[in-house]
C-alpha cells in the first residue's frame, strides 16, 4: 500500500509540472504579442515555478532557454522602435503642421491688448502611436538595460535632427520651401517634448535643452543665409509671418525663442531693402507717365478727387472759377499716396513682433526716411539727368519737389495717427524729406543753367557773319533774333520758379552768351574782321542790351541785367569810336571809360583788323589819306603789347 503522504508529493509535483508547462506555452505565446508580459511571466517561472521543479531535466531546459527568449524580445522591441522612429521621421511635418496651425488660431482668438496666448491644444497621441516606445522602454527597465536603450534612442533622435535642420538648396524660392522646413523642426520637438513628459529619464530637460541649442543656432544660420537671396518683399513678409508661428508654437511647449525674435530684426533690414528697391521701381514709372503739366481740373468734383490724394491747400486757386489748373502735375499726388503705401507694407512687418508703438515709430520713420532720402532722391536726381528732360519739365519738377517737400508734415501726422506716439516726444525721428527735395530741386536748378547755356550754344552755332563786310546789314543777325525770341518765351515758363531761381537763370543765360559772342569775335581761327563786320555785331549786342533791359525775369535793381554785356559794350565803343588816346590816357583808373576792356583783347581784335590784304580794310585808306593815323595805329599797338607785357610781369 502506498504511502498517502508520497502520493500527495507525487500529485503536487505533477500539477507543478502542468502548470509550468502551460505558463512556458503561454510565454512563447506573449513574445509574439506582449513582450513586457511575456519577461513577467518569465521572472513568475524563475521566482515561483522553477524551484518546485528544479529536479526535471525540462526545468533545466527551460531555465537555458529563458536568457535566448530574453535577447528576442529585445531584438524585437527594437524592432518596433526602428519602426517608430522611421515613422515620426516620416510624420514630423504633419505633427509640425499641426501644431502651427493651431498655434495661429490660439493667436487670432486671443486677446491682443493683453497679449494673452492660449495654449496649444495639439494632442500628440492623436498623430503618433508612442506605444512602441513605451514598451521597448518597459522591456529594457526589466531586463536592467534602460542606459543601453536611452543612448540608442539619442544618438538616433540626434541623426535624425540633424537631417530635419538641413533645408533644401531652393528653399528660399518660395513660401513652401520655408514652410516645410519650419514643420518638421516644430514636429521633431513636439515629439522630443512628449516624450520629456510622459517617460520618466529617457530624455531629460537638460538633454532636450541641449538638443534645441544646437538646433536654434543652425536655424538661425540657414534663415540668415536664405532670406539674404530674397528679393520679393512679400516672400520676405511671408517668411516673417511663419517664423513668428514657428517661434510661438515652440515657445507654448518651453523652447526659449528669443534668438529668433532677434533674427526677426535681421530680416526686417532685408524686408526694408526689398521694399526700397520695389519702390524705386514704383516712383520710376511714376515719373515715365507723367507729363509734366500742371493738372487741369474742369470741375467741382475732379477738384475734390486731386486733394483727396493729395493734401494741398490754396485759397486763391480755390477761389477761381473752373476751369482752372493745380501747379504741380500729376507724379506729384502718386508719389504722395505712393509713399504712405510703403508706409503700410512697413508696419506690416512690426505687427506680431512684440514691440512697443514707441519701437514701431521709430522703425517707422526710420524706414521712410530711408525711402526719401535714398530711393525717391535718387529717382529724382536720375529723371533730372536724362536727355528728354528739358527746361520745361526741369520747371516743373521744381515746382513738384516744392510741394513734395510741404507735404512731409502730413506724412509725419500720418505716421503718428497709426502708432499714436505724439511728434513731441523726445526720441521722435524727424523725416528728412526737407533736405531731400531740396537736394532734388538744386540738382534742377543746375540742370536748368546747363541746358539754358547748351540752348544758348546751339543758336549761336547757327551764326553766319560775314566778316569781311563793308557795311552791316542794318538789322540784327536772325539767329540772334530767334534766340532772344526763345529765351523771352522760356522765361515766362520761369515766372512759376521762385524769385532768385528764375533771376539766377536769367543772369546765367545773359552772362554766357555774352561771354559765347565775346569769344566769338576773339576766335583764333578767325584772321581778319572789317569795320562793317563790326558794326553788324554791335547791332546783335545792341538787342542783347535791349532784352536785358526789357525785364524779362522781374526783380533786378536797376541795370544789373545789362551789365552782363558791358565787356562787349565798352570794346565795341572803343574800336567803332577810335578812342584810343582815351583808353589809353585813361587805362588803369578806376573811373576809366573803358575800364572792363582788358589790353590782351583790344591787342587781339586790333590785330584782326589790321591786315592789309583787303582794299577795303580801314588800315589801307587810312595810309591812303594820312600817313600819319597809320604811325598812329602802329603806336597804339606798341602800347598795347606793352600793357599786355606789363601784365604778364606782374602776374
Amino acid at each position: 500500500m502506498q504511502d498517502p503522504s508520497r502520493v500527495c508529493n507525487l500529485h503536487h509535483s505533477s500539477r507543478c509540472k502542468i502548470n509550468v508547462r502551460r505558463t512556458f506555452y503561454r510565454v512563447f505565446f506573449l513574445t509574439s504579442h506582449r513582450y513586457y508580459s511575456a519577461l513577467k511571466t518569465m521572472e513568475q517561472l524563475e521566482n515561483v515555478y522553477f524551484p518546485r521543479v528544479s529536479q526535471y531535466r525540462f526545468c533545466q531546459l527551460m531555465i537555458e532557454n529563458l536568457p535566448k527568449l530574453r535577447e528576442d524580445i529585445k531584438e524585437i522591441s527594437m524592432s518596433d522602435l526602428k519602426d517608430f522612429l522611421e515613422s515620426i521621421r516620416k510624420h514630423s511635418d504633419k505633427i509640425g503642421e499641426t501644431a502651427m496651425k493651431q498655434r495661429e488660431k490660439s493667436r487670432n482668438q486671443c486677446n491682443i491688448k493683453q497679449g494673452v496666448l492660449t495654449p496649444s491644444v495639439l494632442t500628440v497621441q492623436d498623430l503618433v502611436d508612442f506605444s512602441p516606445v513605451y514598451r521597448c522602454l518597459h522591456i529594457y527597465s526589466v531586463l536592467g538595460d534602460e542606459e543601453t536603450f536611452e543612448n540608442y534612442y539619442r544618438k538616433q533622435r540626434k541623426k535624425q535632427a540633424r537631417l530635419v535642420l538641413q533645408p533644401q538648396s531652393n528653399m528660399h524660392e518660395t513660401v513652401d520651401g520655408y514652410r516645410r522646413y519650419f514643420t518638421q523642426i516644430v514636429g521633431f520637438f513636439v515629439v522630443e517634448d512628449h516624450i520629456l513628459h510622459v517617460t520618466q529619464g529617457l530624455v531629460t530637460r537638460a538633454y532636450t535643452d541641449e538638443l534645441w541649442n544646437m538646433a536654434l543656432s543652425k536655424i538661425i544660420a540657414v534663415l540668415r543665409a536664405h532670406s539674404s537671396y530674397c528679393t520679393d518683399p512679400d516672400l520676405v513678409l511671408e517668411l516673417k509671418n511663419l517664423i513668428v508661428i514657428f517661434a510661438d508654437t515652440l515657445q507654448g511647449y518651453g523652447f526659449p525663442v528669443n534668438r529668433l525674435f532677434d533674427l526677426l530684426f535681421e530680416i526686417r533690414d532685408q524686408y526694408n531693402e526689398t521694399l526700397l528697391k520695389k519702390w524705386a521701381g514704383v516712383f520710376r514709372d511714376i515719373f515715365e507717365e507723367d507729363n509734366y503739366s500742371p493738372i487741369p481740373i474742369v470741375s467741382e468734383e475732379e477738384y475734390k478727387v486731386v486733394i483727396s490724394k493729395f493734401p494741398f491747400q490754396d485759397p486763391d486757386l480755390e477761389k477761381q472759377p473752373f476751369p482752372k489748373k493745380f501747379p504741380m502735375s500729376q507724379s506729384v499726388p502718386h508719389i504722395y499716396i505712393q509713399v504712405k503705401e510703403f508706409i503700410y507694407a512697413s508696419l506690416k512687418f512690426s505687427e506680431s513682433l512684440h514691440r512697443s508703438s514707441t519701437e514701431i515709430d521709430d522703425m517707422l520713420r526710420k524706414s521712410t526716411n530711408l525711402l526719401l532720402t535714398r530711393t525717391l532722391s535718387s529717382c529724382l536726381l536720375n529723371l533730372i539727368r536724362k536727355p528728354h528732360i528739358g527746361l520745361t519739365e526741369l520747371v516743373q519738377i521744381i515746382i513738384n519737389t516744392t510741394h513734395l517737400e510741404q507735404a512731409c508734415k502730413y506724412l509725419e501726422d500720418f505716421i503718428t495717427n497709426i502708432t499714436n506716439i505724439s511728434q513731441e516726444t523726445v526720441h521722435t525721428t524727424r523725416l528728412y524729406g526737407l533736405s531731400t527735395f531740396k537736394d532734388a530741386r538744386h540738382a534742377a536748378e543746375g540742370e536748368i543753367y546747363t541746358k539754358l547755356n547748351q540752348k544758348i550754344d546751339e543758336f549761336v552755332q547757327l551764326a553766319d557773319y560775314d566778316w569781311t563786310m563793308s557795311e552791316p546789314d542794318g538789322r540784327a543777325s536772325g539767329y540772334l533774333m530767334d534766340l532772344i525770341n526763345f529765351l523771352r518765351s522760356i522765361f515766362q515758363v520761369f515766372t512759376h520758379l521762385p524769385g532768385k531761381v528764375a533771376q539766377t537763370a536769367c543772369m546765367s543765360a545773359c552772362q554766357h552768351l555774352s561771354t559765347s559772342l565775346m569769344q566769338m569775335l576773339l576766335d583764333s581761327e578767325l584772321k581778319q574782321i572789317s569795320m562793317g563786320a563790326v558794326q553788324q555785331f554791335n547791332l546783335d549786342v545792341i538787342q542783347c542790351e535791349l532784352f536785358a533791359s526789357s525785364e524779362p525775369v522781374p526783380g533786378f535793381q536797376g541795370d544789373t541785367l545789362q551789365l552782363a554785356f558791358i565787356d562787349l559794350r565798352q570794346l565795341l565803343d572803343l574800336f567803332m569810336v577810335w578812342d584810343w588816346s582815351t583808353y589809353l590816357a585813361d587805362y588803369g583808373q578806376p573811373a576809366s571809360k573803358y575800364l572792363r576792356v582788358n589790353p590782351n583783347t583790344a591787342l587781339t581784335l586790333l590785330e584782326k583788323m589790321k591786315d592789309t590784304s583787303k582794299k577795303n580794310n580801314i588800315f589801307a585808306q587810312f595810309r591812303k589819306n594820312d600817313r600819319d593815323k597809320q604811325k598812329l595805329i602802329e603806336t597804339v599797338v606798341k602800347q598795347l603789347r606793352s600793357l599786355v607785357n606789363g601784365m604778364s610781369q606782374h602776374s
